[in-house]
């Protein structure tokens, strides 16, 4: 084999390993563009800011929807705090550092039930959530350690970037199989959606 037949056989080689690469990552790209949740049938992912009205107006009917439905869909509650919210991030944070000790879903709860104390503040409300922390039954020490934990709000402010880049806008935001879910996030109007992906 001639030194230009080789050389032409070995550029070809490497123009094919390229495209094949482009061709790969640009695969890769569109299956993870859309947030999804693994585990049942179908996955509902959910984008919440702790400090908003609208979130805690639609919390009871996701809880409902989360019973009915138990194996069969897959529940995912992600963080948007939205930065006008001056507590919004803080009570982000104070739920995952509740997850810490396993109280995570106790701690959402407890922060819709009692958000009108807490929501609307210009103060940092720290101590009322390591208050509630007290009321879960948590080592509050413990717990006031973990507020400050940067591992804890980089894990927040990544759900958020993931949000944003994912076109969340406002919170409530749901993906249902991960397509984005429009309208009013009624229970009723869920459950529709739900059903229909389940079909």
């Amino acid at each position: 084999m001639s030194k230009n037949a080789r050389l032409s056989l070995i550029i070809v080689a490497v123009v094919a390993v390229v495209i094949a690469g482009f061709v790969l990552f640009s695969r890769n790209n569109n299956t993870t563009a859309a947030p999804q949740s693994g585990g049942g049938k179908v996955s509902v992912v959910e984008y919440l800011d702790m400090e908003c009205p609208s979130c805690r107006a639609a919390f009871p009917g996701v809880l409902k929807l989360k019973s009915e439905y138990g194996e069969r869909v897959t529940f995912d509650v992600r963080h948007f705090p939205i930065p006008s919210h001056r507590n919004a991030e803080l009570a982000a944070v104070a739920v995952e550092a509740a997850g810490a000790q396993g109280k995570r879903d106790e701690m959402f709860k407890l922060m819709f039930e009692r958000q009108q104390e807490w929501g609307g503040q210009q103060t940092s409300q720290r101590a009322a959530f390591v208050t509630f922390a007290g009321q879960l039954g948590l080592d509050t020490a413990a717990f006031e350690t973990a507020l400050g934990d940067s591992a804890l709000k980089e894990r927040v402010l990544a759900q958020r970037s993931e949000g944003g880049k994912a076109g969340v806008t406002g919170t409530p935001t749901f993906f249902i199989n991960g397509t984005k879910f429009t309208g009013a996030p009624s229970y009723d109007a869920l459950k529709s959606a739900i059903d229909k992906a389940l079909s």
